[in-house]
This record gives structure tokens, C-alpha cells and sequence, in this order.
């Protein structure tokens, strides 16, 4: 079961005292925010609004919005980060899921011993379950290492985007193991590191390899950067989400393919989708510098659609050169 942090919240709403806050949180925790909601009303009596629209992780904060509806506080729940706080009102929420690995990890236990060493990562949900799930392994004989994290990230924590502790130890680790079911974030973990990569399902109690999928998102990254290869006139889409307002990569990839002859028309969005940028009929290809999965993670584009490391790639192509390995960096950004 997850459990929201409501301990925190509660006290900073006595600390502050806000008359107006905000909650938002990714989908799969949103359906606990109206329960929370009518809590904090009925202890409070203060204007409590749920935020409704999708939110991604702390590049996908409210706090702009917040202040639109005039809100003093903005509550950011279940991204959890090293930093308490972001903006000048948005809070960090922790939400955590209490379930168990020791039947994942007895299960999964032979399947990895041929590993002289594995890394252990995992996402905001169980990152606190980590180094007891290092302990578990070990108790079976196997050797676990949890990498430093950096900036945002705790130890062992990754993002969609940033592998900072998967980085840090790729080179010690034989394969990597990541604790919870996302497909997303394992298989960012494959493409950084070139290794093996597991997931350890704690609810199916399986030990998935993400091998396969891994290796078709690679090619299909690979693939749309050679078909914008032949793009005359390109898009460059910064995004207007508070994390996502990447305006300097934005101006500077303008600056490079007007250097190689290519035409480039500016474009802001918040939510890039396939319907909107169809309308866009003259764009032969598409660069978007707001979150790097978009364009990795098997969305259905019309058009090419590229990431700030595939544009990189593009470059190199472009000046004839081979694209290189621009998925492994800790830092898709």
C-alpha cells in the first residue's frame, strides 16, 4: 500500500497557515488526493484544489499555476528528491509503497548469481526500500551496489531522465536490477549503462528482463535520427512546464542546424502530442528539448521526433559523422 506523507503536510500547513494550497501528484496517486483533500478541508477549513492535469515529476511542478489560483501553498506528492522544497512554494511530498521484496528477491536470487555484482536501483516509490533489498541479496550471496546520487537524486534514486547513480557504478556492476515494475524507468537504466537490466516486481513477485524492449527503443532512436537526416525545415519545441523550459539547448540547436542550411521555426508547447504538431504541416521533423522520453519511449510520431541527445547525434550525422552513443549519459538534458 502507499502512504502519503500526510504527517508533513499537516504541519506545514500549521507552520504557514495558508488560506488557499494546491495537491498534485502523478496518475497512479491522484485517485488518494480527493480523500486527502476533504482531510485538510475538514482539519483546516481552508480552499484545498486538486490539481487535474498529469504530472510527470518535479520538472512538472504546479508552482506557476499555483500562483495563478492564488495559492500559498503548492503540494507536490509521491516525486520524491533531495531537496525538501522547489520554488517558492511548492512542497516535496514523500509517498511510499510498504510492501516487501524478501519473496522477489529469494525467487530472483538464483537467477542472478551468475553475476559477480549487480546494482541496485529504483525510482521515488521504493527508495526507501533499497538497502534493505541490498541486505536481502547479500543474506543470499550476492553482491549489491547502490550508486551515489547527485543534484536532485538520492542514492540509488533514477529519473526518466537522469541516472547519475547508475552512472556512477556501471563500470563495478555486471548487470542492474530495478526495484518495482516501470518499464519506463528500466529501461533508461538499460540504455545508460549497456548492461543487463532487470526489473524485481515485488506484486507478481517476477524478475523481468528488459533486454528485448530495450534494445528495440534503441534502434528506433537511432532510426528517427537518420530519417531527420533528410529534414529541409525543423521544429524546435521548448517546453513551457516549470522543469521543462529548456530555452538556452533550444536557441543553441536553432544556432547549429542554421550553420548545416537547415530552416528552423520556433514552437512552445506544454503537452507534445502527435495531433498537435500534425497541424504543423510544412515541419519536416521535430526537436523538442522539454523531456527526452518523448521521443524515446515508442510514442507514435507522424514525423521525426528527437530528443536533445538525438539531436546531438543529428549533428554528428549531419556533419558526416557516425551519430555515437548518445544514450549513455547520465543526463538526457
Amino acid at each position: 500500500m502507499i502512504n502519503i506523507d500526510k504527517t508533513r503536510i499537516f504541519a506545514e500547513i500549521r507552520d504557514k497557515e495558508p488560506k488557499r494550497i494546491t495537491l498534485s501528484a502523478p496518475d497512479g496517486l491522484i485517485n488518494k488526493l480527493e480523500a486527502l483533500a476533504e482531510e485538510i478541508q475538514r482539519e483546516f477549513n481552508i480552499d484545498t484544489f486538486i490539481m487535474g492535469d498529469s504530472c510527470y515529476g518535479s520538472c512538472d511542478t504546479t508552482n506557476n499555476d499555483s500562483k495563478i489560483i492564488r495559492a500559498d501553498m503548492a503540494f507536490n506528492i509521491g516525486h520524491t528528491i533531495s531537496f525538501d522544497k522547489l520554488g517558492d512554494r511548492t512542497i516535496m511530498i514523500d509517498a511510499f509503497d510498504d510492501i516487501g521484496f524478501e519473496n522477489v528477491v529469494k525467487k530472483s536470487a538464483l537467477q542472478l548469481k551468475k553475476y559477480k555484482k549487480i546494482g541496485l536501483v529504483t525510482f521515488s516509490q521504493y527508495i526507501d526500500s533499497i538497502n534493505k533489498v541490498k541486505k536481502l541479496y547479500e543474506e543470499h550471496g550476492i553482491s549489491a551496489k547502490i550508486g551515489k546520487g547527485k543534484g536532485q537524486l538520492r542514492d540509488g534514486q533514477i529519473f526518466g531522465c537522469e541516472f547519475y547513480p547508475v552512472d556512477s557504478i556501471k563500470k563495478d556492476v555486471d548487470a542492474f536490477v530495478v526495484l518495482g515494475r516501470s518499464n519506463f524507468h528500466s529501461i533508461g537504466v538499460s540504455l545508460v549503462s549497456d548492461k543487463p537490466t532487470f526489473i524485481l516486481d515485488p506484486y507478481s513477485e517476477e524478475i523481468i528482463n528488459i533486454q528485448e524492449i530495450s534494445e528495440e527503443r534503441k534502434k528506433r532512436a537511432i532510426l528517427s535520427v537518420y530519417k531527420a537526416r533528410d529534414a529541409d525545415k525543423f521544429g524546435l519545441i521548448v517546453g513551457l512546464k516549470e522543469g521543462q523550459y529548456m530555452m538556452k539547448q533550444t536557441l543553441s540547436l536553432k544556432t547549429e542546424l542554421e550553420k548545416r542550411g537547415k530552416s528552423v521555426r520556433l514552437i512552445a508547447m506544454r503537452e507534445i502530442t502527435n495531433d498537435r504538431m500534425s497541424m504543423l504541416g510544412t515541419i519536416d521533423a521535430f526537436i523538442q528539448t522539454s523531456c527526452p522520453r518523448i521521443a524515446i519511449d515508442g510514442y507514435t510520431f507522424d514525423k521525426p521526433v528527437l530528443s536533445v541527445p538525438q539531436a546531438e547525434a543529428l549533428l554528428n550525422v549531419l556533419d558526416g559523422k557516425e551519430p555515437g552513443d548518445f544514450l549513455i549519459k547520465p543526463h538526457w538534458l
